[in-house]
């Protein structure tokens, strides 16, 4: 009779045993489910701007089956290398100046003056392949800007050279266009400068090559063409031409071979711009 009552004892506390086990087991299960990311939901889900944090709520009832995160998604943007070299951008530039270079722009001329004053500068072509962000630079080429430095507000005669970032689409001169110019070249017998320059300099010569730089005037046109969209007081005629040893009233004045060879080398499906100022503009 003892032996039968400690069988039946023992037998409610094996039975009790795997209930209080299986409660414990069920209870661990679920846990880990609830802390179990839904399937996917997260790459769809909207994010919240103010929280950063997904929109796509988790909850008792969300299908706990897992799976296996897939190695790439289909439209998924390929990874950088991790030693892949960085865009090589123009040096000597404010991130103001380089976002005013045209999108579409595969050639820039930088002229950089030795500072707000001087009317000593140095020039360089920068270019880039089609679908690059690498610029790639030509050689440096010495050049005058006007006697009184660099002015953000040019003003008819003030003897300064205009900061900022112009087009360049027209070119003449009073000599022929070098063979394989590319600009709209106006050959014309009124490029001529008389006179003298700033500092006593004879001008003869300096209109043999002229790129018009698109500082207020009508793309389009001749460089001699006199309309000024802004208006005469803010001056105009401002241009790339040839040096005369000295400086200019407005212009980039560079060496004969200097604009030869940017005559053949600008080309307008390029969409050319000159980006001048003083150093660190």
């Amino acid at each position: 009779m003892a032996r039968h009552a400690q069988s039946r004892a023992r037998t409610r506390l094996s039975r009790r045993s795997k209930a209080v086990s299986g409660l414990a087991l069920s209870t661990l299960v679920g846990t880990a489910l609830w802390a179990w990311p839904a399937s996917g939901d997260d790459h769809n889900g909207g994010t919240d701007a103010k929280s950063t944090m997904s929109t796509t709520a988790s909850g008792p009832d969300t299908p706990r089956t897992p799976v296996s995160a897939p190695k790439s998604a289909p439209n998924a943007a390929p990874k950088a290398a991790p030693n892949a070299p960085a865009a090589r951008p123009i040096p000597g530039l404010s991130d103001a100046a380089r976002k005013r270079i045209p999108a579409d722009s595969r050639q820039v001329l930088v002229v950089t003056g030795k500072d707000m004053d001087s009317f000593q500068s140095r020039v360089v072509l920068y270019t880039r392949a089609d679908g690059s962000d690498d610029w790639e630079a030509g050689p440096t080429w010495p050049a005058h800007n006007a006697a009184h430095g660099w002015t953000d507000d040019h003003r008819y005669g003030d003897l300064r050279s205009p900061i900022g970032v112009y087009p360049l689409t027209d070119a003449g001169g009073l000599l022929a266009a070098p063979e394989g110019t590319k600009l709209p070249y106006d050959r014309n017998g009124s490029f001529v400068a008389g006179g003298t320059g700033v500092e006593g300099e004879p001008l003869a010569g300096a209109f043999d090559y002229v790129i018009a730089i698109n500082y207020n005037r009508e793309p389009g046109t001749s460089p001699l063409d006199q309309r000024r969209p802004w208006g005469a007081a803010k001056g105009g005629g401002v241009w790339l031409h040839v040096d005369h040893d000295g400086p200019t009233q407005g212009c980039i004045s560079l060496k004969p071979k200097v604009m030869r060879e940017l005559l053949r080398t600008l080309d307008p499906d390029l969409h050319p711009v000159v980006v001048m100022g003083p150093a660190d503009y």
